[in-house]
């Protein structure tokens, strides 16, 4: 059986910022609903008070008709409301079982009976489409691999209501279609499901009604069949949003490369990959999860061992031990793990940003007015939302932190970037940004490259795109060649000679 909830003049402060203003929202039983706004439109922390993560600062909730106060996560999914995150929510030394039952675990008298939660854990996995041994430690998976093992932590559950933040963020196409089979069932048996995505396409098909926010507050409910994409798009950024892919500008010619890769090879990912990226020039890199993009430039970036290749900047060979060496020979990384790699949650703003060009501000003591200016020329350049300059990075919502995280690999000024899937959890508006920004960057001479999972992306921002499969190079597409139907032939490996 389902469960209704509604939030009645709920606001929620954080300190002296309020982030969400008398919200007043109904979600009834049995429907999927699409919950949509930009980057701190408060979806996020409206679900966290609705799952018992958070608590409103003035309001009421009520669940089923009556009033509730979740006093805890664990209360919440007593009554069956489960929270899958759009931040990966596991702990990474115990294993797949261990996580999945983590607090409910199953006993055999007085012992845990871990023959049981395994098979169990085997059966899920087969569920989501996850092909692992339930003893492997979470350590061990890769981000997709992460969140199939959250979804099937979610189905392990007796859930009545359904919360979904992001859930294909990472996810190839295969694994999203099975992730809406799965939410037909949900729907078919009557839970109620809570989906929150900026991909729009994904939310006109599993929903049956969507629900906007902006700016913390709600703007308005509707049924979303009749309800075009753009019209989502423009409800969540309040104004008619424009073209989303800035007009391409040709890549120069006859230019020696900025950074170059020869027969580079990374132990279990990664085999014999060459490639080369000019200044002005935006390379693409397309591939199925598990092909090795990111661990290829792990490995160049000195994160990962490698055992053969040649790496050129400006034509001078190169190894790099780590990324601070990459950096100061001009080469930074955005990584695609941003809670776990991109930025220091804990630390503030201004520290995080300044973070890979600390020689800029030591002298000898740190400049903290000097990190401050430059922070407010990254929150002004890069959109960032914050009610405040002096708050942890872990205050700034997700799309938030990815911005930040952004302007933190760019602020070392370096000649080559390296973007892994620099749109992951970021809304509709903020995408349109980060395209005209990274346009921009190539137009002022940087050397880019974009490692990402969205065919789109990948079309309408990149000169060329080199694509990977199971570790091997399928070939190079030009421009005249980008086109969904290529990419996914020559990422499945079914393209013709």
């Amino acid at each position: 059986m389902s469960l209704s909830a509604s939030f009645n003049s709920v606001s929620k402060d954080f300190g002296p910022v309020r982030v969400l203003h008398d919200v007043d929202i109904s979600f009834e039983r049995g429907h999927v609903y699409g919950l949509l706004g930009e980057n701190g439109a408060g979806k996020s922390t409206l679900m966290k008070i609705l799952c018992g993560y958070e608590q409103p600062s003035q309001g009421s909730l009520l669940i089923d008709g009556r009033p509730c106060h979740f006093a805890s996560s664990g209360e919440a999914e007593s009554l069956g409301i489960v929270l899958i995150h759009q931040e990966i929510n596991l702990a990474d030394d115990l294993t797949i079982a261990q996580n999945i039952f983590l607090g409910r675990e199953k006993k055999r008298g007085l012992f845990l009976d871990s023959a049981w939660m395994r098979r169990e854990t085997t059966a899920l996995l087969d569920q989501v489409g996850l092909r692992a041994d339930p003893d492997t430690k979470v350590s061990q998976l890769i981000v997709a691999e992460k969140q199939l093992v959250e979804i099937a932590k979610a189905l392990s559950k007796n859930t009545r209501l359904l919360v979904m933040d992001e859930p294909t963020a990472t996810l190839t196409p295969t694994e999203t279609e099975r992730l809406f089979g799965l939410i037909s069932r949900f729907h078919e048996a009557g839970t109620t499901v809570i989906y929150i995505s900026h991909k729009l396409d994904e939310v006109e098909r599993v929903t049956d009604r969507i629900v906007v926010m902006r700016d913390g507050r709600f703007i308005t409910a509707r049924p979303t069949a009749g309800t075009s994409r753009r019209e989502m798009a423009n409800l969540m950024v309040g104004r008619e949003l424009e073209d989303l892919f800035p007009e391409k500008i040709p890549a120069p010619s006859g230019v020696a490369p900025a950074l170059e890769v020869k027969n580079f090879s990374v132990p279990g990912w990664a085999h014999d990959i060459s490639f080369c990226v000019r200044p002005g020039e935006i390379l693409g890199f397309a591939g199925l999860v598990g092909a090795g993009r990111t661990e290829l430039f792990e490995g160049l970036l000195g994160l990962r061992p490698s055992e053969s290749g040649q790496v050129f900047m400006q034509g001078v060979p190169h190894r790099f031990r780590n990324p601070r060496d990459a950096a100061r020979c001009g080469l930074t990384y955005l990584s695609e793990d941003r809670k776990g790699k991109g930025i220091l949650l804990h630390f503030g703003l201004r520290q995080n940003l300044t973070l890979m060009a600390l020689e800029r501000y030591a002298k000898p003591f740190i400049d903290s007015a000097g990190e401050r200016e430059a922070l407010k020329t990254a929150v002004s350049e890069f959109g960032i939302r914050t009610g405040s300059l002096d708050v942890p990075a872990s205050a700034l919502s997700g799309g938030n932190q990815q911005k930040l995280a952004l302007a933190k690999v760019l602020h070392p000024h370096p000649g080559v970037v390296i973007l892994d899937e620099p749109t992951r959890g970021v809304d509709i508006g903020a995408k349109r940004d980060i395209y005209f920004l990274i346009q921009k960057l190539a137009s002022n001479g940087l050397a880019v490259v974009v490692i990402s999972s969205e065919l789109a992306e990948l079309i309408g921002l990149c000169h060329r795109v080199l694509v990977m499969r199971t570790g091997h190079q399928q070939g190079v597409l030009e421009q005249d060649q980008l086109n969904e139907k290529e990419l996914i032939a020559h990422a499945t490996g079914t393209q013709t000679a």
